[in-house]
């Protein structure tokens, strides 16, 4: 798994766990098993290699190995490790997807997440 020192993680979901809803967590949270639900807020999570969430995903950054289904909103980074599988639109400042990465959705690289990217380019265009 992608540098992860453990006395960082304060919430962790286990390879045979599975939790299923609204999961909101303060600090960060590995999860190695599997989480279904609507949404999962967390100040930075780690998705291991064999993990596999359906949710959408509210962050400052994410670190993803595993599967994940759903969207992804994070307003620092989003990292897509080589056995990362993403079905999902991706809105971040900063993308970095690795070689052998599987990503169908949207990609929204923007410093300003409240405005949509295309907005922004046209208003640059538009002024200059």
């Amino acid at each position: 798994m992608a540098a992860i020192k453990s006395e960082f993680v304060n919430s962790y979901i286990g390879e045979n766990s599975y939790f299923e809803g609204r999961f909101l967590v303060n600090g960060v949270l590995q999860i190695n098993g599997k989480f279904e639900g609507t949404i999962l807020k967390v100040d930075q999570i780690f998705i291991g290699p064999t993990a596999r969430v359906k949710a959408n995903i509210e962050t400052s950054s994410v670190v993803i190995e595993g599967i994940v289904i759903g969207n992804i909103k994070a307003t620092t980074r989003v990292l897509l490790m080589p056995t990362a599988r993403v079905l999902g639109d991706i809105h971040t400042p900063e993308l970095i997807i690795q070689n052998g990465v599987l990503l169908e959705g949207r990609c929204h690289i923007s410093h300003n997440l409240s405005h949509s990217a295309k907005d922004l380019i046209l208003k640059e265009y538009n002024n200059g």
